[in-house]
């Protein structure tokens, strides 16, 4: 069992849509748990990032509710001053989403647009930080993709300790 979150989630894309570059190691640098968050701190580059696991996931195929394997299922928030990045939201579904499709991530009443390549899903960065207002205002995150194999998923995220999370990863990479 991996015991921290990958160290590409950070540096996956840096401010354009770059191909993503992948880290050989998890990182286990984990500084603090916010309820249902986690902070996490990276030295070489300095990276810092707070994460979460979803509370629900629904997976249907035809209107049906279906069994499928999904990899690790991650919405993040990152900071990684060398590159400029200063509160970038991503999420990875656990698969490949279908070529040029979005994710649809809902903030309680308000919706935003992900845009994906692979596993991987981020936001633009004029939408960063609309997106981290509404999370620290909310009670949960909704976020509705689909698979390269057609398959409907939500997954539900609480925002419950989100901003402490926000916050002191932002604190620790300033």
């Amino acid at each position: 069992m991996k015991t921290g979150f990958p160290l590409w989630a950070i540096g996956a894309v840096a401010i354009s849509m770059a191909q993503p570059t992948f880290a050989q190691s998890t990182s286990t640098n984990k500084v603090a748990d916010k309820t249902d968050w986690s902070v996490f701190v990276e030295e070489n580059p300095k990276e810092c990032w707070a994460v979460s696991k979803p509370k629900e996931t629904v997976n249907t195929r035809d209107g049906r509710v279906v069994a499928v394997r999904r990899g690790d299922i991650l919405l993040f928030v990152s900071y990684r001053p060398s590159a400029g990045i200063n509160g970038q939201v991503s999420f990875t579904g656990g698969y490949p989403f279908a070529k040029g499709s979005t994710v649809t991530m809902s903030v309680d009443n308000s919706s935003y647009e992900l845009f994906t390549d692979g596993e991987w899903a981020w936001a633009s960065k004029t939408d960063d930080p609309k997106i981290i207002a509404a999370m620290k205002r909310g009670a949960k995150a909704v976020l509705s993709a689909r698979s390269s194999r057609g398959t409907k998923t939500e997954d539900t995220f609480s925002l419950s300790g989100v901003t402490a999370a926000i916050d002191d990863s932002e604190k620790r990479c300033k």
